[in-house]
């Protein structure tokens, strides 16, 4: 096996989850991601942890999605809703065996059940914002998410394990040095009122007064290396483009341009995708405004790779989510869903806080 499998496995239980005897664990993922599965097992056992397995599969997941009624499509299981309310610990291994499994899915349909999540989703963030639940998300290299990045499997495999700082031999000494430096970040900003985001086809401001910016440094996610907050709702006004294509559910939309009047979305365009683009916006009330706006600092990850575990934390790129707000940054808005959209900043890009140029060609300056 992989050294860096195991050592992989360490930080996620020992530092991203800090896990501890008595603790209620569950781990869920594809099959492919055994490897990673049985070792974090193992470890949980070690430290007195009661671990539990639930293996996902994609194509049932296709099967409901392209057969299943609405009412099945927005059912949840009561073992789901138990899980959620009474895990300490929460570990997903991202990565599929089709990152296109959903692409011929109808757009309203997808819409149908992110809506069917918003319950879930809701209970889930109020736990981890109560400090009730911890969750980690990360991935297990596998070759379909190669083949995404256009990789060879060993290719990605170092991609991967290079992001996280596994390569070095004390990952978690790096992300706690991390840490302390997206504080100084997070500190300067809190004290903010007003940010302005400048880039190409960009000119976009919001208010941030009374707003926390969340310090991400490798507890929640796994890569990770971002600072981030939700904008005051009815404040954001502008217009952005993004550079990078927007990723949901495995379908791409690309080109996105999305204006925005006192908060929300007034006019979205995108060369490819633009219905499954306004089918989202129309997911619910609050789909049309920004649940986040974050600035992603890991000079590891260089490479756009059509997933946003990894894309959203490039150095030099801020990204903004539409519809629900993290309540650990103070964001009220509620939306079933949350859909990152990545902006490259290193060519000219700047932000202003307050007035003060404080973000210069895809680096903080202050």
């Amino acid at each position: 096996m992989d050294p860096r499998v195991k050592r992989h496995a360490e930080v996620l239980m020992r530092y991203s989850l800090a896990l501890k005897k008595g603790d209620k664990l569950i781990i869920q993922g594809e099959h492919f991601t055994l490897p990673l599965i049985k070792e974090c097992y193992r470890l949980a056992l070690e430290l007195g942890a009661h671990p539990q397995v639930k293996i996902l599969n994609s194509e049932l997941s296709e099967i409901m999605m392209k057969q299943g009624s609405d009412q099945q499509l927005t059912f949840i299981h009561e073992s789901d809703k138990v899980a959620i309310k009474t895990a300490d610990a929460l570990l997903t291994l991202m990565g599929s065996v089709n990152t296109r499994m959903m692409s011929n899915v109808d757009p309203d349909r997808l819409k149908v059940a992110s809506q069917g999540n918003a319950e879930i989703f809701k209970l889930f963030f109020e736990r981890m914002a109560q400090n009730e639940l911890r969750w980690c998300g990360t991935m297990f290299p596998g070759q379909s998410n190669a083949q995404e990045a256009s990789m060879s499997l060993s290719e990605y495999e170092d991609f991967v394990y290079n992001s996280c700082y596994l390569n070095l031999d004390d990952p978690v000494a790096k992300w706690r040095e991390i840490e302390r430096e997206q504080k100084k970040i997070c500190d300067h900003l809190d004290a903010k009122k007003e940010l302005q985001i400048i880039s190409q086809d960009t000119d976009l401001k919001m208010t941030i007064a009374g707003r926390k910016w969340v310090n991400c440094c490798g507890q929640v996610n796994f890569p990770d290396g971002e600072v981030f907050t939700g904008p005051v709702e009815d404040s954001v006004n502008g217009h952005i483009r993004f550079s990078f294509p927007g990723i949901y559910s495995g379908r791409e939309v690309e080109n996105i341009q999305l204006t925005f009047q006192n908060g929300k979305v007034v006019k979205a365009t995108a060369d490819k995708g633009e219905e499954l683009l306004n089918k989202l916006l129309d997911t619910d009330a609050g789909a049309r405004l920004v649940g986040e706006i974050a600035v992603g600092t890991n000079y590891n990850i260089t490479k756009f790779t059509r997933n946003m575990l990894f894309d959203e934390k490039i150095g030099g790129t801020v990204h903004l989510a539409i519809g629900r707000s993290i309540p650990e940054s103070l964001g009220v808005n509620q939306s079933a869903i949350h859909w990152d959209m990545l902006c490259d900043m290193k060519l000219g890009g700047k932000i202003l806080a307050d007035g003060q140029i404080i973000y210069q060609d895809g680096k903080f300056t202050i």
